[in-house]
C-alpha cells in the first residue's frame, strides 16, 4: 500500500510517502480501499510530535478518518461486505490506501455523496456532532457561536447547527471566510471583537452554546460571550492551550465549560459516536440538506504542500490527499 509516514517529529521534512505491506484484517477489523483521505490539524500536531497515535494504531502513519471501499473483511466481521461503500473514524493510520478499521466505527456513504464528498465528512462532522449536541446538547431554538467556522469542524457544525433548528453565529477572521460561512445561511462576527459582535447580535444575551476550535486567546472573551448557564465544549487548542479564567464569572453565569477529544476514546465509545452520526447526520446528509466542504485535493505525492494548505490561511473547509490520481 501508499502511506504517508513520518520519520520523526518537526514539520513537512519527517513527511515521506512509501510503500508498505498491505495491512491484513482479521477479528472485527475490516480493509477499506482508499481514493480520497482527509488531513486535519491533529495529523499536524502528531508530525510536531505532540499528538502520539493511541495504542493499538500505527505509529509513524497519520490519519484519523477512512472513506471508501471494503475490500477485505476479518473472519467475525457482521456488517459489512466486500464492495460496500463505508466512512469512519480510526485512531491513527488513515493516510494511507488501505485502511483497517473496526466494523462499528464505519458507517455506509450515501449515494448522493461523491467519494471526494465521503472523505471531507468522518472526522469533522462526526466530531462536531458529538461535541455540539451529544455533549453540549445544543437544542432547537438555541444560539451556538462556532469558532474557526470556516475550517472542517467548524463549518460541519455550523451546518448541523442549522439544521437542528439553532440561530448560528460563525466566527470568521477574513472576508472571504466570512461570506463563506454567511452562505450557509449563519450571521458572522469578527474574531477580533467577537464577544461584542455576539452581544450585539442577542440583544446581550449571548451564545447557549460555544463550539472552541482555536483554544486560549479567545478565553477569558468566551465566558462574556456565552449566556447565563451556557456551555462551552473546547475541541481545538492550536492556538494555545494555557488560558486563564475568572472562575467569579464562572460561577455567576452557571457556564458548563468542557473539553473532548475524539481519538483517545474506547472502541464503544467511538461506536456511539459513529450511531450518533448515522441518526442524525446521516439523514440530512443523504438528503443534501448538508453538504460537505471540500477546500482542496491535492495528489498523495505533494503531501507536503498539502500540509501547507492545511495549516495556512484563508482556506475553507477539508483538504484531501489522492491515491489514485
Amino acid at each position: 500500500m501508499q502511506a504517508v509516514v513520518f520519520t520523526g517529529a518537526g514539520g513537512n521534512e519527517v513527511v515521506q510517502l512509501v510503500e508498505r505491506p498491505d495491512p491484513v484484517p482479521t477479528g472485527n477489523d475490516v480493509r477499506v480501499l482508499v481514493r480520497y483521505a482527509g488531513l486535519n490539524p491533529s495529523d499536524a500536531q502528531q508530525r510536531a510530535g505532540r499528538y502520539p497515535a493511541p495504542a493499538g494504531s500505527p505509529a509513524d502513519i497519520p490519519g484519523l478518518e477512512v472513506s471508501g471501499i471494503v475490500d477485505a473483511a476479518g473472519d467475525a466481521v457482521t456488517m459489512w461486505s466486500p464492495g460496500d461503500r463505508v466512512f469512519g473514524i480510526v485512531g491513527g493510520g488513515g493516510l494511507a490506501d488501505r485502511v483497517v478499521v473496526n466494523e462499528r466505527h464505519l458507517a455506509r456513504v450515501p449515494e448522493s455523496l461523491s467519494d471526494a464528498e465521503a472523505a471531507a465528512v468522518p472526522q469533522v462532522y462526526m466530531t462536531a456532532h458529538d461535541a455540539i449536541r451529544s455533549q453540549a446538547e445544543l437544542q432547537a431554538g438555541e444560539t451556538l457561536l462556532v469558532h474557526g467556522a470556516a475550517g472542517g469542524v467548524g463549518s460541519a457544525a455550523v451546518q448541523i447547527g442549522l439544521a437542528v433548528g439553532a440561530r448560528v453565529v460563525g466566527v470568521a477572521r477574513s472576508e472571504s471566510s466570512c461570506r463563506a460561512v454567511k452562505a450557509f445561511g449563519a450571521e458572522v462576527v469578527h474574531d477580533a471583537d467577537f464577544a461584542a459582535g455576539v452581544a450585539g447580535l442577542t440583544g446581550g444575551r449571548g451564545a447557549d452554546v460555544i463550539l472552541e476550535l482555536v483554544g486560549a486567546p479567545h478565553f477569558p472573551a468566551n465566558l462574556d460571550a456565552v449566556a447565563v448557564r451556557g456551555r462551552i465544549i473546547v475541541v481545538g487548542v492550536g492556538g494555545g492551550s494555557g488560558a486563564q479564567i475568572p472562575l467569579l464569572r464562572l460561577m455567576q453565569k452557571r457556564i458548563r465549560v468542557q473539553g473532548t477529544v475524539l481519538r483517545a476514546r474506547t472502541i464503544e465509545q467511538k461506536a456511539e459516536v459513529v450511531r450518533g452520526f448515522e441518526r442524525e447526520v446521516l439523514p440530512i446528509l443523504a438528503s443534501g440538506r448538508v453538504r460537505p466542504v471540500i477546500d482542496q485535493i491535492f495528489p498523495a505525492r505533494r503531501v507536503a504542500s498539502a500540509f501547507d494548505r492545511l495549516e495556512g490561511p484563508g482556506k475553507f473547509g477539508k483538504v484531501l490527499l489522492d491515491f489514485v490520481s
